[in-house]
């Protein structure tokens, strides 16, 4: 039907049979394309190569190569494609290292039929998305300065990289690192939410961002939110 939504192309990996055999099962129920499964970082990289997906929900700890790696692969190889990672371990330095190299999202395993088809839809946009309580963890140790186990280190001539934005722009990235979406940013700052899009669009375009998930990160890295929650 003419105008109808296309939906997203999902590749499932995980090294767990039921898994893959429910997630599939959940996805499709809910109008979710599922083109392929994989069970392990490697069957990942090369599903993701033949299949092109628009959404690869990755599992951290599979066998041959680990989610991390495989992510890093398909990312490089296919930047549009987005990544949800998938885990039942909240450990910081997965959220930060799986961010770093460009996933657009983060997920327990414990999440509802109805939130995980959210997700996939919600990543397939260009948006991201993170576990509420993981993103408050990770958020709370950046902002204390206590660095997640396994991350690379915090430099403070970052900074320098924000030169490029305008005060404007710089006062959306910090409420980008805060966690407000379009909406919120709209009322915040009395804007209108088209205006807001064109902002967060040139600030990822000026810093080299994917999207929100790398925001929040160099939103915290450089510091221009700080433990109380205040501006630079």
């Amino acid at each position: 039907m003419p105008g109808a939504e296309v939906p997203p192309r999902a590749l499932i990996a995980d090294d767990q049979t039921l898994i893959r055999t429910g997630f599939r099962m959940i996805l499709t129920a809910r109008g979710i394309d599922v083109v392929g499964e994989a069970a392990d970082g490697v069957e990942a990289v090369a599903e993701a190569r033949r299949l092109r997906p628009d959404v690869v929900l990755m599992d951290i700890r599979m066998p041959n190569m680990d989610g991390l790696e495989a992510a890093r692969r398909i990312l490089a190889e296919h930047p549009d494609c987005r990544v949800l990672m998938l885990t039942t371990f909240d450990l910081d330095h997965y959220v930060y290292n799986a961010l770093a190299i460009g996933a657009s999202g983060f997920l327990l395993k414990d999440v509802t039929a109805e939130h995980l088809a959210a997700a996939v839809r919600l990543v397939n946009t260009g948006d991201a998305l993170l576990a509420p309580k993981i993103t408050r963890r990770l958020v709370e140790r950046f902002a204390s300065g206590e660095q997640p186990a396994g991350a690379p280190a915090r430099t403070r001539s970052t900074p320098r990289r924000l030169e490029v934005l305008t005060p404007r722009e710089l006062e959306v990235l910090t409420h980008l690192g805060r966690g407000l979406s379009n909406v919120e940013l709209a009322a915040q700052l009395v804007l209108s939410e088209a205006t807001v899009k064109t902002h967060v669009a040139r600030i990822f375009a000026k810093l080299g961002l994917r999207d929100r998930a790398q925001a929040v990160v160099l939103a915290y890295e450089t510091g221009l939110v700080l433990p109380s929650g205040t501006e630079r």
